[in-house]
C-alpha cells in the first residue's frame, strides 16, 4: 500500500460533497479549524449545490471530485458529509493522476465507496474519520475535540494507538493485517463490483447507523455467505448506533448478532470500538497494517 504524504503548515485541502447536500455555512467551522491548524482551505465549486437530496448533479459532484483528484496542489480531500451518492459518481472518475500524486481522502459512511475503491484498485491509504460539515453546530452527534485531535495527529503523521476495555462479546486473539471496510450497508451494496471490500487476510471494519436489526441480519448473512467474513482475519466493530426494532421483536441486538455471524472464525473481533455515527469518531487509516489484539480484559489497535 502506498501512504501519502503527511500534511505540514502552509499545506492546501480541499473540502468537497460527493454524497449528500448541505446547508450553506454548514462548512464555517471545519474550515476555521483547519486554518488553526495551519491549512489553507479550498471548497468544490459545487460545495453547496443541491439536486434533490444529493449534493448537485452526478456530473457536478464528479467534477469537484475530479478536480480535487487532479490537482498535485491538494495534499488532503475532506468529504463535507455522508448520505448518498458517491456510488453514483465512482465509475465517472479518472484516477490516474491521483496515482501519481496520492493524497489523504478522508471521510466515513457514504465515502467508504471511495475509500474501498481505492484501497482495492490502486493500492493507496485513505482515513476513515469524521467529516467537515459535522463540526458546525446543532449536531446530534457533535464530534469530539479528542476525534478531532486524532485526526490531526493522523493527517500530520503521527499514527494513533487505541487500547480499550473489552465488551463483553469480544473474541481473544490476536492478528496482523491491513485495515479494510467502513460502513456495513455500503460494504453490501458493493459486493460483487469493482469497488467491492477485499476481506482476504485483512481486518475488517464495520459500522452503521439507523438500520433495522433485521436488515443487520441479512448484511451480515450476506457477508458471511459470500465468504468475506470466512477470508478475513480479524473484525473490527464499530458504533451500531440508533438501531431500530419492529413491533415484534427480532431478539437480539446489532452486536448479538454480529457474534452470531462470526461464530466458528478462528480470529479476533473487538466490539464497541469508538469509530462510526458518533461523537468519538477516532480515525483509522484503512490500508494500513494494524496489529489487533484482543485479550482477557482489553484491546488494542496499533499501526504498523
Amino acid at each position: 500500500m502506498t501512504s501519502p504524504p503527511p500534511l505540514k503548515p502552509g499545506d492546501k485541502i480541499a473540502i468537497i460533497s460527493p454524497s449528500g447536500k448541505i446547508e450553506k455555512g454548514k462548512l464555517d467551522t471545519a474550515t476555521g479549524l483547519f486554518k488553526k491548524w495551519g491549512l489553507e482551505v479550498v471548497t468544490g465549486r459545487h460545495v453547496y449545490a443541491g439536486y434533490n437530496q444529493f449534493g448537485g448533479s452526478d456530473m457536478e459532484r464528479a467534477s469537484d471530485l475530479q478536480i480535487m483528484l487532479d490537482d498535485p496542489g491538494i495534499r488532503a480531500v475532506i468529504c463535507s458529509r455522508g448520505g448518498y451518492g458517491t456510488v453514483r459518481i465512482i465509475d465517472m472518475i479518472d484516477f490516474s493522476r491521483f496515482i501519481s500524486f496520492p493524497k489523504w481522502i478522508v471521510g466515513y459512511s457514504d465515502i467508504t465507496v471511495l475509500h474501498s475503491h481505492i484501497n482495492r484498485n490502486y493500492g493507496i491509504e485513505t482515513i476513515h474519520g469524521p467529516m467537515a460539515a459535522e463540526l458546525s453546530p446543532g449536531k446530534k452527534y457533535p464530534v469530539s475535540d479528542k476525534s478531532l485531535g486524532l485526526l490531526k495527529e493522523t493527517l500530520f503523521g503521527t499514527l494513533p494507538a487505541y487500547y480499550q476495555p473489552n465488551h463483553p462479546l469480544s473474541g481473544k486473539g490476536k492478528f496482523t493485517g491491513v485495515l479494510c471496510g467502513g460502513n456495513l450497508s455500503v460494504i453490501c451494496s458493493l459486493l460483487g463490483s469493482p469497488s467491492a471490500v477485499d476481506t482476504r487476510g485483512r481486518i475488517l471494519l464495520i459500522e452503521d447507523v439507523g438500520e433495522n436489526l433485521y436488515h443487520i441480519d441479512r448484511m451480515m448473512i450476506a457477508l458471511r455467505r459470500s465468504g468475506m467474513l470466512a477470508a478475513a482475519g480479524g473484525l473490527l466493530v464499530g458504533g451500531m448506533t440508533d438501531m431500530n426494532d419492529n413491533s415484534v421483536p427480532f431478539g437480539r441486538t446489532a452486536e448479538e448478532i454480529i457474534a452470531e455471524a462470526v461464530e466458528g472464525y478462528d480470529y479476533p473481533v473487538c466490539f464497541g470500538f469508538t469509530a462510526g455515527h458518533q461523537s468519538e469518531n477516532y480515525p483509522l487509516v484503512l490500508g494500513r497494517e494494524m496489529n489487533l489484539s484482543v485479550g482477557e480484559a482489553s484491546s488494542s489497535l496499533t499501526f504498523s
